[in-house]
């Protein structure tokens, strides 16, 4: 992918980052791809290439487009895993990259038909994307092509330039293209990323054609082998082409990033062979999570409307999938609108729908979750833990999630410490999850034990990469629990966890600035 064109997630100040920016010379020689199982580059190594992934993921994570919605992160996770141990068993991932790298699938709040890795083995996806696809196979076709960039080291070859170039100088690069993108603002990007230096750097971080090429016949190797039809990868070029040829206005970068050449195209058609290939079979849960995915990645009023509508039906004629989306779509955005009424009719016509149609459990499933969402809403946090009860001993992270969400709505002490501490184990096992931390947060305040609401707080900054945010909310507790009354053992555990979290900057701090941090050095937020 071509990095100008990342989407912005990175709003906040560069000025930590960027200054540290030293020179950078262009690089005049083609970068020739090793075959696979070829020693990559020794520029960039395994370490550095994370570290810099981290540096970058620390900005996206805190920024509003970065999405955690646990029904499409479950669904998407659920597609990437097979694709991530597919590479392993095809001996795409080393066993050096298997333990080092994140292999982290994000989602980006956007309604721009887009993907791209980054450094360190994350890669984002926008729900633009996932809402023009017709099946799963299509979406893996993408994801598969993403991760070969990162197991193929795409990008640490793109980085490679002359000895002088730092880490910490191409960190700057990226947040700065982060933070342009969006707005598509070229004094942005000039005032983030200075000079022609920076603009020969940025001109080294392109993928070339072959590393396009390479990551679309790996991809399609790494999809196969993990179950997806064959056919997935040829299709969503073709949709991509022709919704591109007909109707883009901007809202298509990845196209513009990973050119469809008809080159490509007929790569991808000649990998069938003779054979006419496996044939895509939608399914009502993708066409569900498509639906979700139009509704999410635009929360302007106008947008919700439109898609409320839907709730007379699609013109769209296929297996009867797209008429249930329609419906989906329409109550969801009816939830966001607060229009209860419209939205339960909505719902119940896609209850019948997902009936006659003979709907897979997973589809019911997710039709389960927004009734419940639905309850919540309207604070009837009773009607919701009953929809729930049809989904049996699922212990799900979107489960839980919903359930926190109706303890919050509901006026039973009980009920709320009972879905506390089933969050409370979950973040013992699972420290990184920030969305478990923030319901925590808003669980225990509710429930008067403000030490472990702001320690919570404090353990959601530090999951989304925020180590200056999370000092400052259990300090903030340290000081509360100098009064009378407070949990000395909670104050203990705060105090024991500041101390490791100081600990963690003064690293981070020293690997940002190798030769000595400047005075008042901080992490930049």
């Amino acid at each position: 992918m071509l990095w100008n064109k990342v989407p912005h997630l990175a709003r906040r100040s560069l000025a930590a980052l960027l200054a540290g920016v030293v020179t950078v010379q262009p690089v005049l020689a083609q970068i020739n791809l090793p075959a696979l199982g070829d020693s990559v580059s020794a520029d960039v190594s395994i370490g550095a290439e994370k570290r810099l992934g981290d540096q970058v993921m620390r900005q996206i994570r805190v920024d509003p487009d970065y999405l955690d919605d646990p029904l499409l992160v479950e669904y998407i996770l659920n597609t990437w895993t097979p694709l991530v141990k597919a590479a392993q068993t095809l001996g795409n991932i080393s066993d050096e990259t298997q333990d080092r790298f994140a292999w982290e699938i994000f989602l980006v709040r956007d309604k721009s038909v887009n993907a791209f890795a980054l450094p360190g083995g994350f890669v984002g996806v926008h729900l633009g994307l996932i809402a023009m696809t017709g099946a799963r196979d299509e979406l893996a076709s993408v994801l598969g092509h993403e991760l070969s960039h990162v197991t193929q080291r795409h990008i640490a070859r793109s980085i490679v330039g002359d000895a002088k170039t730092s880490l910490l100088a191409t960190a700057g690069l990226l947040v700065g293209i982060l933070a342009a993108a969006k707005t598509r603002s070229p004094d942005m990007a000039n005032a983030a990323i200075v000079g022609s230096q920076a603009a020969a750097a940025q001109a080294q971080l392109n993928f070339s054609r072959d590393m396009e090429r390479e990551a679309d016949r790996v991809g399609f190797q790494v999809m196969t082998q993990a179950g997806y039809a064959n056919t997935g990868m040829a299709s969503m070029f073709e949709r991509m082409e022709q919704a591109y040829h007909l109707m883009d206005s901007g809202a298509y970068p990845y196209l513009r990033t990973h050119p469809l050449t008809s080159e490509r195209i007929g790569e991808a058609r000649a990998r069938l062979g003779t054979s006419a290939g496996t044939k895509l079979q939608g399914t009502a849960e993708h066409a569900l999570m498509a639906a979700r995915s139009r509704v999410l990645m635009d929360g302007k009023t106008d947008a919700l409307r439109s898609l409320q509508g839907l709730d007379g039906g699609t013109r769209d004629v296929g297996q009867g999938f797209e008429q249930l989306a329609a419906r989906y779509a329409s109550a969801l955005a009816s939830i966001k609108l607060r229009d209860f009424s419209r939205a339960e009719a909505a719902l119940k016509t896609a209850d019948a729908l997902a009936g006659m149609l003979g709907a897979e459990p997973a589809a019911r499933r997710a039709l389960v979750l927004l009734r419940a969402e639905l309850e919540a809403a309207r604070e009837r946090p009773q009607a919701g833990l009953e929809a729930l009860a049809a989904l049996g001993p699922d212990a799900s992270r979107p489960v839980l999630m919903m359930r926190s969400q109706l303890a919050r709505v509901d006026t039973r002490a009980e009920q709320k410490r009972e879905v506390a501490e089933q969050l409370q184990t979950k973040v013992s096992l699972q420290p990184s999850d920030a969305l478990a931390w923030r319901e925590l947060a808003q669980l225990w305040t509710q429930l008067g034990q403000p030490l472990r609401a702001v320690r919570a707080l404090g353990e959601e900054r530090a999951a989304l990469g925020d180590i200056n945010g999370a000092i400052d909310r259990l300090r903030s507790g340290l000081r509360q629990s100098r009064g009378a009354g407070a949990d000395q053992i909670e104050a203990a555990v705060i105090d024991a966890r500041l101390r490791t979290l100081v600990y963690e900057r003064r690293q981070m701090i020293e690997d940002m600035y190798p030769r000595g941090a400047p005075p008042g050095a901080e992490l930049p937020q």
